[in-house]
């Protein structure tokens, strides 16, 4: 299993397992002379802790950054910036117990048969939601070159267990709201609906899933390199590294495909001299090409699949049918970490085409 890369001009690798000594990653091909200001990525850090709240898990990691290299004196230095995230709050002892037992909606199964047998079957290990910290990390430098060009990368919950948005909120009440509450929901009064549905899955042993919009403003248009390596292509491609990502769509997303040419085309006109579109069913990307209008794209995420339900599965050493019966630490309901780490995904997505494309300078 090697591709653990992402990305052609700025490269980011992650590595670690979820409850091995540490989580971590390398980003490569970071301009040198970027301010990193101290505390900033722990701040993105800080957004993917559930907090105390009774939706998420009882694990705690502190999620303090060590930085190994790539920064000096509060700048990067244009090589490779290592980063590494130690697993402090492990507790491995219910999985010793299943090692030999795939659990239903998870990878286990498949990376038993990859691996040969060999894989890190503790929390998941590889294909575990913690892998998504060190991509947090990243996103943190990543938003810091794109706030350079005067881009902004947001999202919010949109949809939790079929309750969704009564109304699209709009840019400012997203900033404003988003991280008021632990569903990371700009309208509060839908947070408490969602957070009582969570709770409700987890009285009961279940888990629900969540929809994530993401929203990148002012990118520029003609960013993108197609035909297969396009911008909306990447976009997804990082997004379904994202462990429970199970859908993508960009604008209008399947919604396109009920309506007319004459609804789906977004209607060009010129305000103060800018080509803009009337409306954004594109969803800011044409052609695997930015066109100057938001990008919106929202991932959908099943349900956190370790639930406390007796299930059915195979013993793979004995090969027989068992009933399994999960314990531990889970989430049952994989948002608030969702939601800071699309943001990050999206940011690192956007830089590595920004830098292929030539809008973002070598040398800051």
């Amino acid at each position: 299993m090697s591709d653990n890369t992402f990305g052609k001009n700025l490269k980011i690798t992650v590595f670690g397992e979820s409850h091995g000594t540490l989580v971590g990653m390398v980003l490569d091909g970071c301009p040198a002379g970027l301010a990193v200001e101290e505390g900033m990525v722990e701040r993105e850090l800080d957004k993917r802790r559930p907090g105390l709240d009774e939706i998420s898990s009882s694990r705690r990691e502190a999620d303090t950054v060590e930085v190994v290299s790539g920064l000096f004196q509060g700048r990067t230095t244009g090589a490779p910036i290592c980063m590494i995230i130690r697993n402090r709050d492990v507790d491995s002892t219910p999985y010793e117990a299943i090692r030999n037992k795939p659990r239903p909606g998870h990878a286990d199964y498949p990376a038993y048969v990859k691996s040969g047998g060999y894989r890190d079957y503790r929390g998941g290990g590889r294909f575990s939601g913690r892998m998504t910290a060190p991509i947090v990390a990243a996103g943190a430098i990543a938003k810091g070159l794109l706030s350079l060009s005067g881009i902004e990368v947001i999202a919010h919950t949109i949809e939790v267990g079929g309750i969704s948005l009564k109304k699209l909120p709009t840019i400012d009440e997203i900033r404003r709201e988003r991280y008021s509450n632990p569903i990371r929901c700009a309208d509060p009064s839908q947070a408490v609906k969602m957070r009582d549905a969570i709770l409700q899955a987890k009285n009961v042993g279940d888990s629900i899933g969540v929809v994530i919009e993401c929203i990148a403003l002012n990118v520029p248009p003609g960013i993108g390199s197609p035909i297969f390596d396009n911008l909306d292509g990447d976009i997804a491609k990082i997004l379904f590294s994202i462990p429970a990502v199970k859908g993508v769509e960009f604008g209008a997303g399947f919604q396109a495909s009920r309506l007319r040419g004459s609804e789906n085309n977004d209607q060009y006109f010129l305000e103060e001299g800018v080509i803009k579109t009337k409306t954004n069913n594109s969803g800011g990307i044409l052609g695997g090409l930015s066109n100057g209008m938001p990008i919106v794209v929202r991932a959908a995420f099943k349900p956190t699949p370790s639930i406390a339900l007796p299930q059915r599965t195979v013993d793979l050493k004995e090969m027989k049918d068992v009933s399994l019966t999960l314990s531990g630490r889970h989430d049952p309901c994989i948002v608030p970490r969702a939601v800071p780490v699309v943001e990050a995904a999206v940011s690192i997505c956007l830089v590595d085409h920004m830098i292929g494309s030539g809008a973002i300078p070598e040398v800051l």
